[in-house]
């Protein structure tokens, strides 16, 4: 069985691990409210997708449920 011969130094040790580190997350601001939104993601904000409304924002689910309980 292998066994290192002599323990490995902390520089070393980093310089193997230096592409292990994660990468900044990919964001784009909205072009329907400017808000910051991940790319290829419905807006969290508006609830707009490419251009078009896919899912209704805040302050219409909130209209909604009242309307639909009533």
């Amino acid at each position: 069985m292998a066994v290192p011969k002599k323990k490995t130094s902390p520089s070393r040790r980093g310089m193997r691990r230096s592409h292990e580190a994660l990468s900044a997350a990919a964001y784009q601001e909205c072009p329907n409210c400017g808000e910051l939104m991940r790319p290829h993601n419905v807006c969290s904000h508006c609830g707009y997708y490419h251009g078009r409304e896919v899912v209704a924002s805040g302050n219409q689910r909130k209209a909604l449920k009242h309307t639909v309980r009533a």
